[in-house]
């Protein structure tokens, strides 16, 4: 790792303690500090997305070319890795959280709670590691900065969007040091009462709009993915092949015999439900494996290994579809340090379980290793569970600004439930200087992402990065 200042964390035991260490913190790295950008020498952009292809399903890698290239913001959800090895040039304040890893406004959602309730959090923990916490929340104030300016949102209301968002993270931080430690863990955000505290700032049309998007998404559920992503075929329900991006296993291991993969597959779904608490196991237990495929999803994520589990209920009332995502090494492995699990689902799963206020009942990890083959780490969870993302890139400035806060604010306790809080708040302090200096490093951040999104357009166009057309 070759950060430039790095302050050390120790282990205090009073509050007096924990708030002294924040402090000297901020003396060895200041809050302006936060701001500085110094990308390291030889970076090389084309090497790097080269690099993480060689780990990938080939024939997917154009996909996830072609999808990054679309803007630069989809550039952006895509770029995590290069992201990694830039913020690990800079200050490194020593207060360690679980880190989110991959904290851009298109990781936070809307999802069902087990309770079904309407819940608003992080929903993708990819590459979630312990790490600095700035980490996290620069990555996640540019992005503000990168979606602001594909809406063409002029400067001087975007410099308030960018600050706006840093000093809810630095008040909601300082807020949860204030609070008891259950308090912090109990919280989480109930997305329709966020919506009717926010209905006197929204126009009626907007508030309309999210209100239409709340509905939509009780509507992605089970019910929904079956009717779009399946069909019945001669009495029997399977799932609809659309290659590339969804492809029954049949059709991807024609030269063995469907029974042999079939077997393996429940093989390993029973090494799944042993990860799930007892009741869950139970409950998985009364559903029998129907078929699987593959599935293209996300950005960043292209490429990687993605299945989708269609099972029925024995008694055949009721249908579930679970996601199996591969797993890798965090792209902030090489500057934060190795995972503290083997397994690199168990790590997803791990850092979701930390981060998140309430988390799907079927979130569970795997490992699939069979003779001959490569080892793949995976974690599992529902495909569709009331989830939602809110359209970022169609989003006025005052939505930006709405959004943000709360993005901001949903990060700020999950950090606070993983670190030491207490330190954080003071380093953060009372004045602006914190936003400030993020909003700063967010503008000159938000420039280097639309060189390097120049930079991909331009090879793909030359040929050295594939990508598919359409």
């Amino acid at each position: 790792m070759t950060t430039t200042t790095t302050a050390t964390t120790a282990a205090p035991g009073s509050r007096k303690e924990m708030a002294a260490l924040g402090k000297a913190a901020r003396g060895v790295v200041p809050l302006e500090e936060l701001a500085r950008l110094e990308p390291p020498a030889g970076r090389d952009l084309v090497a790097t997305l080269t690099a993480q292809a060689e780990t990938r399903v080939p024939e997917l890698v154009p996909v996830r070319h072609s999808r990054m290239a679309a803007t630069p913001f989809t550039f952006f959800r895509g770029a995590a890795a290069p992201m990694a090895a830039d913020l690990a040039g800079t200050a490194d304040t020593g207060l360690r959280v679980q880190l989110c890893g991959d904290a851009h406004l298109a990781n936070f959602g809307i999802y069902g709670s087990p309770e079904r309730n309407l819940v608003f959090d992080l929903n993708d923990f990819d590459e979630t590691l312990p790490g600095p916490f700035e980490w996290d929340v620069k990555r996640l104030v540019t992005s503000l900065e990168v979606a602001a300016r594909a809406n063409a949102v002029a400067d001087k209301e975007r410099r308030r969007i960018l600050v706006e968002a840093g000093a809810a993270y630095r008040e909601a931080m300082r807020t949860f040091a204030d609070q008891p430690l259950r308090e912090v863990w109990y919280g989480h955000v109930r997305i329709d009462a966020e919506l009717a505290a926010a209905r006197k700032h929204l126009p009626p049309d907007r508030f309309a709009a999210m209100e239409k998007i709340l509905t939509k998404a009780r509507s992605r559920d089970t019910a929904q993915a079956m009717k779009k992503l399946t069909t019945v075929t001669d009495g029997e329900r399977r799932i609809l092949s659309d290659p590339p991006l969804v492809v029954p296993i049949e059709e991807l291991f024609p030269d063995r015999t469907v029974d042999e993969v079939y077997d393996a597959l429940r093989g390993i779904l029973a090494q799944y439900a042993g990860t799930l608490p007892s009741n869950r196991r139970h409950l998985l237990h009364q559903y029998r494996l129907v078929q699987v495929a593959r599935k293209v999803v996300g950005v960043g994520s292209v490429g990687t290994q993605a299945w989708v589990l269609l099972l029925e209920s024995r008694d055949g009332t009721d249908w579930l579809f679970l996601q199996a995502k591969e797993a890798q090494e965090s792209v902030l492995a090489p500057y934060a340090g190795a995972s503290a699990q083997d397994n690199q689902g168990e790590r997803v799963v791990a850092g979701q379980l930390l981060m998140q206020a309430v988390s799907d009942p079927f979130l569970g990890w795997q490992r699939a290793q069979q003779a001959g083959q490569v080892q793949r780490d995976y974690y599992v969870r529902q495909l569709r569970d009331w989830k939602a993302s809110l359209p970022v890139e169609q989003m006025l400035p005052s939505g930006l600004e709405l959004y943000g806060k709360l993005c901001a604010t949903t990060l700020a306790r999950a950090h606070a439930r993983s670190g030491n809080r207490v330190s954080i708040a003071a380093y953060l302090g009372k004045s602006d200087r914190f936003e400030k200096a993020i909003a700063a490093f967010a503008e000159a951040y938000a420039d280097l992402n639309d060189r390097d999104h120049a930079t991909l357009v331009a090879a793909i166009a030359d040929g050295r990065l594939p990508a598919a057309e359409g």
